[in-house]
């Protein structure tokens, strides 16, 4: 693992490996960069350095961060982290659950955590991505997971937009590739956080993301309701990596 990975460069650059994990599976509040190619991660940090990479919530800490501080890694720093994480293998991380009623959650540490008394609510239009143990999370053990929860037919609905049978948007294969495991720079879409996919649909819509990697993007998204946007990122979390 790469120094920069491992441990940062104390007090300009955050680890990388804090957030996004040792294994780059990530957290619903940031990206899982397992797999992805080293040049598309490398050209992600050039949009957060130019300001084409923003989040449409400016309160968002995590975005933030990338462009307060992770900006300022040197070009070594970045190559070396973009070819650790490139090199990963994407394994299963999120278990998809469609229901109707879900555990009350709040949040903490920037993502939904169960609230102690086990009390449950009906999960209405909301996704609910919560760790599978949240002690095991807060430690950054990177064999525990995600487990999130999407209406009931929402990944029917998804896999319906996804294939392009609607007019409201494109064949997500297309571009994706085969089971939507990404292609060439074109980032994998299996497997990843539902919770991560709709803020870059809602960004890409709202112009918060923009930049060469997602210009093709913009027709895609540009009819979506957020409904649509949760039932495609359901569909694309319920898919093996």
């Amino acid at each position: 693992m790469p120094e920069i990975v491992a441990h940062g460069r104390v007090p300009e650059v955050f680890a990388c490996g804090y957030c996004h994990l040792p294994n780059g599976q990530g957290r619903p509040e940031n990206a899982s960069l397992a797999g992805l190619s080293s040049a598309y991660i490398v050209q992600q940090l050039a949009d957060f350095k130019n300001g084409l990479r923003k989040s449409s919530d400016p309160r968002h800490a995590p975005t933030n961060a990338m462009i307060k501080n992770e900006t300022k890694a040197n070009d070594e720093e970045i190559t070396a982290a973009a070819e650790y994480f490139a090199a990963l293998k994407p394994r299963p991380w999120i278990r998809m659950v469609e229901t109707n009623i879900v555990p009350q959650t709040h949040v903490a540490g920037w993502m939904l955590v169960p609230t102690v008394g086990g009390h449950r609510e009906p999960i209405e239009r909301r996704i609910v991505e919560t760790p599978e143990s949240l002690e095991r999370t807060e430690l950054r053990d990177d064999h525990s997971g995600f487990i999130a929860y999407v209406p009931v037919g929402s990944i029917k609905k998804g896999a319906a937009l996804a294939s392009g049978a609607s007019a409201k948007t494109l064949r997500c294969a297309t571009c994706h590739g085969i089971g939507l495991r990404g292609r060439d720079n074109v980032p994998a879409l299996a497997g990843r956080s539902p919770s991560y996919i709709v803020r870059q649909l809602y960004d890409i819509q709202s112009g918060a993301r923009a930049g060469v990697t997602v210009h093709a993007m913009k027709e895609v998204v540009i009819k979506l309701t957020v409904d649509d946007m949760a039932a495609l990122a359901a569909y694309c979390g319920s898919l093996k990596p």
